[in-house]
């Protein structure tokens, strides 16, 4: 049986929530996990209140195999993060020297002020992720992985967490072209065949471009074998409908 590892993003910002940021991660995220094995099944976007991030990291942390967060590890008063997963793991945060000395390596003396110290505060037990590029670190405590929201830096650190995770079967992925048929015809037959095998999802997605209109279907799973008759009967579906192509 594939191996099945999951997790759970957690975006956290009132930037977020306001629209003045627009997420870029999120779609970074879910691609990097996948291809490596881990099956991101639920994202959520909190504010930045204390008891919002405690309840949600909570409430994630014991539903999948990791939790990964981005967002709030910066240097300005609203950024709660450290002290939120210090509260949700119910430890203690202080400096940690190892974020102090990093933090020393990016700034002189005399701008290693109280603002950027507070990002070097880091919840007891926490392990460092480095961040070659502001060098403040992010960190790990559980099996939850705190970023930054910053694309490029949190990309790094993803880049850094990979070797560390455990990963499943990796998904397999096909997509076939309804070739001009419109949804409607092909819906029906198309929820047949996903009843029929389990180990496969099945998706039709349509969109617009400047050629026009298009179809696409997509079969996904983690058994080539399924994924391989899966496909095959969305073909012989789409092959039986083609002579149909009256609107819906």
């Amino acid at each position: 049986m594939a191996v099945s590892v999951t997790a759970a993003l957690l975006i956290i910002g009132d930037e977020i929530l306001t629209g003045r940021t627009k997420d870029k991660n999120i779609g970074y995220i879910a691609e990097y996990l996948t291809g490596i094995g881990i099956d991101l099944r639920e994202v959520r976007v909190v504010p930045d209140v204390e008891e919002e991030i405690v309840a949600a990291v909570n409430a994630l942390r014991h539903r999948f195999t990791y939790v990964f967060t981005t967002g709030g590890i910066g240097p300005t008063h609203d950024d709660i993060t450290a002290d939120s997963l210090a509260k949700a793991f119910g430890v203690e945060i202080d400096h940690d020297p190892r974020a102090v000395a990093m933090l020393r390596e990016r700034y002189p003396a005399h701008a290693v002020n109280e603002a950027r110290m507070r990002m070097a505060r880091i919840p007891k037990g926490a392990d460092l992720i480095d961040n070659p590029i502001s060098k403040a670190p992010g960190f790990r405590i559980g099996n939850v992985f705190v970023m930054a929201g910053v694309p490029s830096i949190m990309q790094v650190m993803l880049d850094s967490i990979a070797p560390t995770l455990a990963t499943g079967a990796k998904m397999i992925s096909v997509m076939i072209e309804a070739e001009g048929l419109a949804e409607g015809h092909y819906a029906e037959g198309l929820a047949a065949i996903a009843a029929d095998e389990p180990r496969v999802s099945i998706g039709s997605y349509p969109s617009f471009s400047a050629a026009g209109f298009r179809n696409q279907i997509v079969v996904r799973g983690k058994d080539p074998a399924a994924v391989e008759a899966a496909e095959a009967a969305v073909r012989q579906l789409l092959n039986r409908l083609k002579g149909d192509r009256s609107p819906l």
